[in-house]
């Protein structure tokens, strides 16, 4: 794919429009949930007006749940503040055809004040300011996400309608590698390669996965800020796109009792320039390049040091705990290993392709949050020169050592108390984000499930 394909400059935008080829500009950012919120904009309206002023959007953006109900406990925004607006500053590098739907394209925003600050609990804004600091050790980050999901045969609205039970899969059997099974479902698969080819990302492969109907489609890594743009990006296409076919697609991380949806995030750091050289070596050892040098060891010591802590922006939802069961290629305990997928973070490659896997998170993520967490724990390794303990060989399962957080509650209370995340991110980050996490968990204490009716409906 040569490089910037897919992409538009202000230049191109305005010869398509003039040209009757595009009409629509969607301007976007990405909410706490990792999702895509904003506008459409007429295409001449969003080059005369929008390109020098941006646009607004109500700060409760970033202040509502799930549901989009405001909720209580955010200071940046609330009934007493006015739910007043804040900036959508387009990011015109990210600017870039939407093959799936006609005359459009898209761009990303950062979110700020009308005083030109930033809104500092927006992901994309933690994430630059985690990139910022690395790059203050003249080191730059790489990476890539690996996102499963589950193909089912009916359509969002009856999705819903039938209570998101008795779903048909794409699949009825395991096709992990299955050149067969995922030839069921290739149509679909074949217009999400070419469609997100066409808006500028970098498709490797597809395959299949382990649950029934279960896939995934694989990108070329990238810097983080880019890969993370990416991923959001990808994720609201596909939605888009299958539901234009009739079928519906899930990243949440455990659908049912079997295999839940992952997010292996890989990432490894290289010089930028000025205080490393400027390569891709910095993590490898000079005498054996499939390990690590002391500077890739204090950053994959930083990730163990402060995992438990920080699951958090691995793990957003309830949903997302229960992923973590032994035997299920998801992790439960805090350790590293050489191609070894037992293990929370597994080391893969070599040379130049040299990098960590984290295994914690699940499809659910918000890519700019974990990516933040990574390098600032990463971070902290270096800065401190952390020694990185032997890696675990074995089956980490049945380690003695700790685990990752079970549940939400586990989460919340490490992220609250934590030093680190506050120095890192700062109070109001820490804050805002362990409100979401109260706020997820009075709702779900407050519902009465499908387990709790067919447990104890009849018996009690």
């Amino acid at each position: 794919m040569a490089e910037n394909e897919g992409l538009l400059t202000l230049e191109q935008l305005q010869n398509e429009v003039n040209s009757g080829q595009i009409d629509t500009v969607v301007v976007a950012i990405t909410d706490m949930q990792g999702r895509l919120q904003g506008k459409r904009l007429a295409a001449r309206y969003f080059l005369n007006e929008v390109v020098e002023h941006g646009t607004e959007g109500c700060n409760y953006l970033m202040a509502v749940d799930v549901d989009m109900n405001t909720v209580d406990g955010y200071a940046m925004s609330s009934w007493e503040r006015g739910y007043g607006d804040f900036v959508m500053a387009p990011d015109f590098d990210t600017m870039r055809w939407m093959p799936w739907q006609p005359g459009s394209v898209l761009l990303l925003a950062d979110v700020k004040w009308e005083d030109g600050t930033d809104v500092v609990a927006s992901p994309r804004q933690i994430l630059r300011k985690q990139l910022d600091r690395l790059a203050d050790l003249g080191l730059r980050a790489f990476v890539g996400t690996e996102l499963e999901f589950i193909v089912f045969r009916d359509s969002y609205e009856e999705a819903w309608d039938k209570g998101y039970r008795n779903l048909v899969p794409a699949n009825q059997y395991n096709v992990d590698y299955s050149l067969l099974g995922t030839a069921r479902v290739e149509p679909l698969l074949r217009r999400l390669r070419v469609s997100m080819e066409g808006a500028g990302l970098y498709v490797e492969s597809a395959k299949g996965e382990c649950n029934l109907g279960q896939h995934e489609i694989a990108f070329r890594y990238a810097e983080a800020l880019t890969t993370c743009d990416n991923h959001v990006i990808y994720k609201e296409g596909a939605k888009e796109i299958a539901a234009q076919e009739g079928m519906a697609l899930s990243f949440m991380a455990k659908f049912d009792e079997r295999e839940g949806n992952s997010c292996h995030v890989h990432i490894s750091v290289r010089g930028n320039g000025s205080g490393h050289p400027d390569d891709s070596m910095v993590m490898v050892d000079e005498s054996d390049h499939a390990a690590l040098s002391p500077l890739g060891a204090s950053f994959v010591a930083g990730q163990l040091a402060h995992m438990r802590e920080l699951t958090l922006f691995s793990a957003p939802n309830i949903n997302s705990y229960k992923r973590y069961v032994p035997g299920s290629f998801a992790p439960t305990t805090v350790a590293w290993g050489r191609d070894n997928r037992t293990c929370a973070v597994r080391l893969v490659g070599h040379g130049a392709g040299l990098r960590m896997e984290n295994r914690v998170p699940g499809g659910d993520i918000n890519p700019y949050l974990t990516t933040s967490a990574l390098v600032a724990a990463g971070i902290d390794g270096i800065e401190n020169e952390m020694k990185l303990e032997p890696a675990l060989t074995g089956n980490a399962y049945n380690s003695d050592l700790p685990k990752v957080p079970h549940t939400m509650d586990d989460a919340l209370r490490m992220w609250e108390a934590s030093d680190f995340a506050r120095a890192a991110f700062g109070d109001e980050v820490v804050d805002h984000y362990a409100n979401m996490a109260r706020v997820e968990l009075a709702s779900y204490s407050s519902t009465v499930t499908d387990w709790e009716l067919r447990r104890n409906f009849e018996r009690f």
